[in-house]
């Protein structure tokens, strides 16, 4: 029986698209990102009553997100190791709307992402290169053009990508 071209195109496209996602999934090794105390981040302070958000439902997937953007910036041989120590998601409840809005999340201007965090770049030589703390924040959050993204963590995201945007010489 013979196979036709279009058929060996996609058997073809399926592996590289598998390949892609299977390179995706896996965690960077040269990035070490963990969580110190995150019960008592100020997210965790407010995820109480008819709040209650499983953390995991959202540290986990921010924590792969940070360690594959981090990755992206280093050189060959570098690592990172980020430890973030409080996580404040944009946007509050706010009770007074009434029952109907217990479980919605208003953003607004007044309510912006924030996230501290401390880090450690090292060399290939495995000697520190850079150190430090740093207090994300974006007051103008709102005006990037984020309208179409749907994703529940995009406030944070960004805020990372706009501290590794400077590189590792600005970290």
């Amino acid at each position: 029986m013979k196979s036709s071209p279009l058929l060996r195109l996609l058997c073809v496209a399926c592996l590289a698209f598998a390949s892609v996602m299977a390179s995706a999934a896996a965690p960077p090794d040269n990035v070490n990102v963990h969580y110190k105390d995150p019960q008592h981040f100020t997210e965790a302070k407010r995820d109480v009553g008819v709040h209650m958000i499983d953390p995991d439902a959202y540290l986990k997937p921010f924590q792969a997100y940070i360690a594959q953007r981090a990755s992206r910036i280093l050189a060959p041989g570098q690592r990172l190791d980020i430890e973030v120590t409080d996580v404040d998601r944009a946007g509050e409840y706010e009770p007074w709307r009434g029952p109907r809005f217990n479980d919605v999340r208003i953003i607004k201007d007044i309510y912006p992402p924030r996230i501290d965090l401390d880090f450690t770049l090292y060399g290939a030589d495995g000697k520190v290169l850079r150190e430090g703390s740093r207090k994300l924040r974006d007051p103008a959050f709102l005006n990037h053009n984020m309208a179409s993204d749907q994703d529940p963590l995009r406030y944070e995201k960004s805020l990372i990508d706009l501290w590794l945007r400077k590189g590792t010489g600005k970290l």
